[in-house]
């Protein structure tokens, strides 16, 4: 297969995640929808989260299995270290970026702040929130990419199909739990914005492929899932956070059930595979 091909499976697998971006531009004012939107993104996050680690966890339990200890504390140190800097490193970003916010949002007159200036901070917030998800998904799905990329470089076609089919279903399904923040504040993306966030959260897997071709390397692959893992991880807290809020426990409860069985539905065809 050409490296023009491989490149095309690459492109398809990482955007279709415009096809449930959309979703986040719906005018009506419909608090249960966003209610349900925004469970079903924890739900897709939540199997994302270990399905991730179940991946970064593959070639270390392989070389312990080996008794290759060296390879095996290598790996376990970079997964270790990934996942405290995307969890971690998210958390301080987050303290830090609230803070700035209020600073914005606090009067130059007397008085409190306005309904309109406090209403503009929160849709900042999950402006910010929606951005770490496609980030997280966007380092989840360069992952992905080197797998694509990796098998088309070994002549495993049939596989790397069935991946980007895999991938490619994933990732349309990614594209609901980055606009989910911004549908329960009530602000309508624009789709300047929607293209941008599709880009961080599916090109990626582009990219990962094109570097998959030539590069194969465990390590790498640990220490982008790792950040992966930790930085959604961090996200589904937010989430979690924002459900409370809407304080609509029973259909939140059903709606991450949803989102969860639909990640591994998707995930059937890339398991179908061997992969």
């Amino acid at each position: 297969m050409s490296g023009a091909n491989i490149a095309l499976l690459g492109a398809i697998a990482g955007f279709t995640i415009y096809l449930g971006l959309p979703i986040g531009r719906i005018r009506a004012d419909l608090p249960r929808l966003k209610s349900a939107l925004n469970a079903v993104a924890i739900g897709i996050l939540l199997f994302l989260v270990w399905d991730v680690l179940t991946h970064a966890w593959e070639p270390i339990d392989g070389a312990l299995g080996h008794h290759h200890w060296g390879p095996a504390l290598q790996d376990g140190l970079v997964l270790a270290v990934g996942l405290t800097a995307g969890l971690a490193g998210l958390a301080h970003y987050d303290r830090w970026a609230a803070a700035r916010r209020a600073r914005a949002a606090r009067p130059t007159g007397p008085g409190a702040a306005s309904v309109t200036e406090l209403s503009r901070v929160r849709r900042s917030a999950a402006g910010e929130i929606a951005l770490m998800i496609a980030v997280g998904i966007g380092l989840h799905n360069f992952a992905e990419g080197l797998a694509i990329g990796n098998s088309a470089a070994k002549g495993e076609i049939s596989l790397a199909t069935l991946l980007v089919i895999g991938f490619g279903l994933h990732n349309a399904t990614e594209g609901f739990g980055i606009v989910a923040p911004l549908a329960a504040e009530g602000e309508r993306p624009s789709w300047p914005r929607l293209l941008l966030l599709g880009l961080i959260g599916g090109g990626p897997t582009f990219v990962g492929t094109m570097v998959g071709q030539s590069v194969v390397n465990d390590t790498v692959s640990v220490a982008f899932l790792g950040l992966a893992a930790g930085s959604i991880l961090y996200v589904v807290i937010e989430l979690l956070a924002v459900a409370r809020r809407m304080a609509t426990k029973e259909l939140t409860a059903w709606c991450v059930a949803l989102g969860m069985l639909l990640g591994f539905v998707t995930d059937a065809v890339v398991t179908a595979a061997g992969a």
